[in-house]
């Protein structure tokens, strides 16, 4: 242990304190890379328990204790918080400009809390019919293209079934053996998983690129998900695969009272939750999709 500052006349080099025990160094020696300076006690006790630096450590525990004012102090928050805790803070703080709020004026929309003053809910609205009729427009545009390829399609499913009761004739407990073993191993993962909350819903996003979609297909992986459903749940993390319940913006915001209504599991350090149709058959039809359904957020995903 280093000598007691106040033994000392007039101001010590703060170099010559030991960032362990904050006395003067005694029998100080130095680590050969990082080239801080310790105690000779001080440092051998350490590295008897672990095999790092200690300062980092000892830095972020001094600036966690700091007391820092808000980052929406202009703003008009008067709150002093410890720098661990300003992220917390940030994210329910009223004054924060950014805060998701809801038009309470009929749309329902949710926006930054600094948009609402020029927010206007016939332009919103205009605007979701302008995108319906466009995207009905595209529809009829494709629909030839649409039903030939439902028509091959049919046409493999029929000879599938053929094929699928050719092989039942065979072996009738065939079918009913292998789907147990897939609904056992759904089922086995699912229940690895943690469950999660979901503080904000109007952080959904319902076109997600094909980057975060990789990125979030690895976590599914990495999490154990069974790879017979790994591509299904990538395909059901876009809106274009989404029930008729969340099928377009307006329905999401007529039905964002049923939300709190979902079992959801959390993507293993993604922003992002699984929700599958066996631990939510509570739900209606038109709220869940077989396997299941991944939601990405940008935000207000949190463990429970």
């Amino acid at each position: 242990m280093g000598y007691d500052v106040t033994r000392f006349q007039g101001d010590v080099d703060e170099d010559l304190i030991c960032p362990i025990c904050s006395g003067v160094l005694e029998e100080p020696v130095q680590a050969p890379h990082c080239e801080h300076a310790f105690c000779n006690a001080c440092i051998t006790q350490w590295f008897s328990q672990q095999q790092t630096c200690p300062v980092p450590r000892i830095m972020r525990n001094m600036l966690s204790k700091l007391q820092i004012a808000c980052d929406n102090a202009v703003f008009g928050c008067s709150a002093v918080v410890r720098l661990d805790n300003l992220m917390s803070h940030l994210s329910d703080c009223e004054h924060n400009p950014k805060r998701p709020v809801t038009c309470e004026q009929g749309c329902g929309l949710e926006m930054p809390k600094d948009e609402l003053p020029n927010h206007n809910c016939i332009k919103h609205l205009r605007s979701v019919v302008q995108q319906q009729q466009t995207r009905i427009a595209e529809l009829e545009k494709t629909s030839a293209e649409h039903k030939h390829q439902l028509a091959e399609q049919k046409r493999d499913i029929q000879l599938l079934k053929a094929y699928m009761r050719a092989i039942r004739s065979v072996n009738p407990n065939l079918q009913n053996l292998e789907e147990t073993i897939e609904y056992n191993e759904i089922l086995e993962w699912v229940n690895s998983l943690q469950p999660a909350r979901v503080t904000r819903w109007g952080g959904m996003i319902s076109t997600p690129d094909a980057v975060l979609q990789a990125v979030i297909k690895r976590s599914l992986v990495e999490s154990g998900c069974p790879a017979s459903i790994v591509n299904e749940l990538i395909e059901n993390a876009h809106e274009r695969s989404w029930p008729q319940g969340l099928a377009t913006l307006e329905t999401r915001q007529m039905n964002r009272r049923y939300y709190e209504n979902y079992v959801a599991k959390r993507i293993p350090g993604k922003q992002a939750v699984v929700v599958m149709a066996c631990e939510n058959q509570h739900m209606g039809d038109d709220m869940v999709q077989e396997p299941g359904l991944v939601m990405i957020f940008a935000h207000g995903v949190e463990e429970i």
